[in-house]
């Protein structure tokens, strides 16, 4: 089978991998289109992403989506049928750990997460033409939904546990950092929880029209309205609820002084490697929360719902679909935050 392999930053290459046999619990899905993630950019671009770094080449991808062609039945889980079309859920964690068995499975110590250099050997991804999956990772989707609408389930799922991290956002003044595709989901998943406002920031233009049409009450470009924000968070009396989907340093370290006393900021986005500093005084005399999101558990299957039945519209950010052999021009383009491009999909068999 083809598979999108990075070997290092900027050298990626389309090249043939052997397929594996199935052991039992396990399905094969020929892949169909597979979304390029943040975190695929930052292995393509920096040979690493926060402090995961490349040491052996790494098939890229884990927002994907395909069509269920071999199973091996067994190990105590229920196979889709061959000929399922599915979302797969990147996770597979071990289910038997303290943090499985208490219901947060994206903290398993030994997860394997699809396209990850977080272990040593690393996890393939799945920007390939088939991959190997355990059966509770299949999710069915309707036979008619499109491949890369369900290969959107993972974004989504992202940024729906990053609003539960949040804790109460009915009719609250929401702050999203950042209108890439995890941000523009953010957005979408608050005003989906009863968020009452939410004002979205960037340093493009592009990216910001796409938050008015997705809902947003205010876009701010931070780049040319450096006091724009802080403008709006002081007739507000601050943001009540703030989601960081940027990973940039400058961003959260900004964030608590626009917060109100009580708020709670929720980190998203994976920052550089090492220490940050940030304004713990202010945290602390405004009781302000800061907390982590990391990936997602039960709402993937929440996400393939709201997907399918039309709850959650994700179809504003879907930017630009390149065959697999063009791979290269696919990451450079998401890449390009200038040209506006938001999702990137591959289409693979």
């Amino acid at each position: 089978m083809l598979a999108a392999v990075l070997h290092g930053a900027h050298d990626l290459r389309i090249e043939a991998r052997e397929d594996r046999m199935l052991l039992p619990g396990e399905v094969r899905v020929r892949v169909r289109a597979g979304g390029i993630c943040g975190s695929d950019l930052s292995y393509f671009n920096k040979g690493s992403v926060g402090d995961f770094k490349i040491r052996e080449p790494l098939t890229l991808g884990h927002e994907v989506a395909g069509d269920v062609v071999a199973v091996a039945a067994g190990d105590g889980f229920a196979a889709p049928a061959i000929g399922t079309r599915v979302a797969i859920n990147p996770s597979r964690p071990c289910l038997h750990c303290g943090f499985c068995r208490a219901g947060r499975e994206n903290l398993c110590r030994r997860m394997r997460f699809l396209g990850s250099a977080a272990l040593m050997p690393h996890i393939q991804g799945a920007f390939s033409e088939t991959v190997v999956v355990r059966a509770d990772q299949c999710v069915p989707v309707p036979a008619d939904m499109p491949y890369r609408l369900a290969a959107c389930a993972e974004p989504l799922a992202v940024a729906l546990h990053g609003v539960r991290r949040a804790g109460r956002v009915l009719g609250a003044n929401v702050l999203v950092a950042g209108a890439g595709p995890i941000g523009l989901l953010c957005l979408a998943a608050a005003l989906h929880a009863g968020a009452g406002s939410v004002t979205v920031t960037d340093l493009f233009d592009g990216p910001l029209a796409i938050a008015r049409r997705m809902g947003a009450s205010q876009a701010v470009n931070v780049r040319d309205d450096a006091g724009g924000l802080e403008h709006l968070a002081g007739a507000a009396g601050g943001f009540d609820v703030a989601l960081e989907a940027t990973g940039s340093t400058a961003s959260i370290v900004a964030m608590p002084a626009l917060m109100r006393p009580g708020g709670r900021i929720v980190q998203l986005g994976m920052l550089p490697p090492g220490a940050t500093p940030l304004p713990v005084n202010l945290l602390m005399a405004r009781e302000i929360d800061l907390v982590g999101s990391f990936r997602f558990h039960e709402e993937f299957g929440i996400a393939v719902a709201a997907l399918a039945n039309g709850r959650i519209d994700v179809s504003p950010i879907l930017s630009a679909t390149f065959p697999l052999a063009e791979a290269n021009a696919a990451f450079a383009l998401a890449s390009d935050r200038a040209q506006g491009a938001i999702k990137v999909h591959l289409e693979i068999g």
